[in-house]
């Protein structure tokens, strides 16, 4: 993920300045551990300051709106305490190429600033701090005590103190070639290697797109360039900072991230604002998606294979308990021949009483045949109720299992991030299981989201009848029984792991051959059966489908269903 860079926050900043100065501030909303969103209003707009701690992807820009969750963070509570009503006034460097920017509130403009939120973009060190007029601390978005830094302390109730001032040089235009090129290739070495240890306010991506527009091998050594690549370098530099002093920005999309120079670029875009949004939002999703898809595949792992051993288990308990007559019949020979016992017998072979088989029955050499007797009696009861109670355990296990293979199936679906409604779909999917106890709500949020989930997957047949698949057991119970109508038809997988699928049908339309076998390729495809050639499908009206008392999501019992063969392969060319 490209770093929110000096360059990156210089452009974002001007544009804040121009476009938000003053604004008022109305509600302050946390995402989440690492994000709070900053409602500001101005005379001709309203928008949501997003301000990022995250160590992976730290940054300040106008973002989207947040999601109707409730907000059970204190740290938000605690701004909106403290700001609510009054106006951001200010937004400036604390110093020269540093990367932390304080954020100014006043009750009206023209006023000295109340508070301060100092915004520390700095990597892992990132932070957010609320102080007020004499810059004691208030609030913090996560504090630093001696133990964790014998540098800088960050504790509620002390003195803000500015971050340590970085040692390197200070860019400048009025710097001359021939002195910035001495101090560049003073120590031979990497040319972007020395560009970043020599001068403050670069970054790798800004040297990168740098060495790109002026023609040159990142990997090449300051020893090796000649004349004229210094020239051509040394323009860019001057352009770089030129474009700092004018705040002369051009935001523009390119192959590997984005350039607010407009170097390189693919795409351009109105404003930084939006390619910063557009840009985090997306490489954050990802980043969330990848780690969540890997937590709940990991979760789920690990109980389908402690309940599949449980499984196991109970039915070799139950194998056992097959043996019950058995010990009853062997019980039975020896009560009738008494006679043949003798003392100190480990076993007797006595004739069976139908096929007049020998039968060999181990006994007790200590005891005598009565005794045997009794404890092959004994036996026979005690398998006879482990059958009856391990049948009932075997049976929840095994729906327990069904039920969360029905969720691996839908993870499962989920590959790759492509937009939003992909981490939408596996956020949904943690809520469930966080719901239904497998798994602790990270967020320790309470009175999760609720409304209906609607973001299917969407098809058309080849006559154009839609058709809708849900991503997880959330999204198929809403598509079941809250979506289809009379006239839909219901399809899924037999008796196997999938999604729930509507044919989507206007009174009088009967779908043909194609459209059916099309929908049904869809339910084999959206299965735990998709590597397969073929794959039973079920399909039949949504009022023949229903959902037992007390099941789990996404569990559902249909009937007057047809099947039709389902090829999963014909989606997969």
């Amino acid at each position: 993920m490209q770093s929110f860079d000096f360059t990156t926050l210089s452009a974002v900043c001007s544009e804040l300045r121009a476009e938000w100065l003053p604004s008022r501030l109305e509600q302050v909303y946390q995402r989440d551990r690492y994000t709070v969103s900053i409602a500001l209003r101005t005379l001709n707009q309203r928008g949501w300051l997003e301000v990022s701690w995250h160590s992976q992807a730290a940054r300040l820009h106008i973002g989207n709106p947040p999601p109707r969750i409730p907000d059970t963070f204190t740290f938000s509570q605690q701004l909106v305490s403290q700001l609510g009503g009054l106006a951001l006034v200010g937004i400036e460097n604390i110093a020269p190429w540093e990367r932390v920017v304080d954020l100014q509130f006043a009750r009206r403009p023209g006023e000295e600033p109340l508070y301060h939120i100092y915004v520390e973009i700095m990597g892992k060190y990132s932070n957010v701090v609320l102080t007020n007029a004499k810059n004691e601390i208030i609030t913090t978005a996560h504090q630093v005590n001696q133990q964790q830094s014998s540098v800088r302390t960050i504790l509620t109730g002390q003195a803000y103190e500015k971050p340590p001032s970085l040692t390197n040089t200070t860019p400048s235009l009025s710097e001359a070639r021939s002195r910035w090129q001495e101090r560049v290739s003073l120590v031979p070495g990497g040319l972007k290697k020395q560009l970043l240890k020599t001068h403050r306010g670069v970054s790798p991506a800004l040297l990168q797109s740098m060495l790109d527009v002026a023609n040159l091998d990142g990997e090449m050594t300051t020893d090796t360039l000649t004349d004229s690549q210094w020239q051509g370098l040394f323009s860019k530099w001057q352009e770089w900072l030129q474009a700092l002093e004018n705040n002369d920005f051009h935001p523009a999309y390119t192959t590997a991230g984005y350039n607010v120079l407009g170097w390189g670029g693919t795409e351009t875009t109105k404003n930084t604002q939006e390619l910063i949004n557009n840009y985090y939002t997306t490489q954050f999703n990802q980043l969330i998606f990848s780690q969540l898809r890997h937590q709940l595949t990991q979760k789920l792992n690990n109980i389908l294979e402690k309940l599949r051993q449980k499984a196991t288990a109970f039915s070799t308990r139950l194998q056992q308990s097959d043996r019950a007559d058995e010990y009853r019949a062997s019980a039975d020979l020896l009560m009738a021949y008494l006679h043949s016992w003798e003392p100190g017998m480990q076993e007797i072979t006595l004739a069976d009483f139908e096929s007049g088989k020998p039968v060999v029955i181990p006994l007790e050499p200590d005891k005598n045949a009565v005794v045997n007797a009794q404890l092959l009696y004994k036996q026979h009861q005690k398998l006879k109720r482990a059958r009856s109670a391990v049948e009932p355990l075997l049976a929840e296990t095994n729906s327990e299992i069904g039920y969360l293979e029905q969720i691996e199936a839908a993870i499962s679906q989920i590959e790759t991030y492509q937009s939003s409604e992909d981490l939408e779909a596996l956020l949904e999917i943690r809520d469930e299981m966080v719901g239904q106890k497998y798994m602790e709500n990270p967020d320790q949020r309470v009175g999760a989201n609720n409304e209906p989930s609607t973001n299917f997957r969407s098809f058309r047949t080849p006559s154009g009848l839609e058709i809708l698949i849900g991503r997880n057991n959330k999204q198929n119970d809403q598509l079941t029984f809250r979506v289809a109508n009379d006239y839909d038809l219901w399809f899924h997988a037999q008796e196997i792991p999938g999604s729930h699928i509507l044919l989507r049908l206007t009174p009088g339309t009967v779908p043909d051959e194609g459209d059916l076998q099309y929908t049904a390729n869809l339910a084999a495809y959206y299965s735990r059966a998709r590597q397969s050639e073929q794959v039973p499908v079920v399909y039949t009206q949504p009022k023949h489908v229903y959902k037992p008392k007390g099941a789990k999501p996404g569990i559902a019992i249909y009937k007057n269903e047809r099947i039709i063969w389902g090829q999963p392969q014909m989606l997969r060319k």
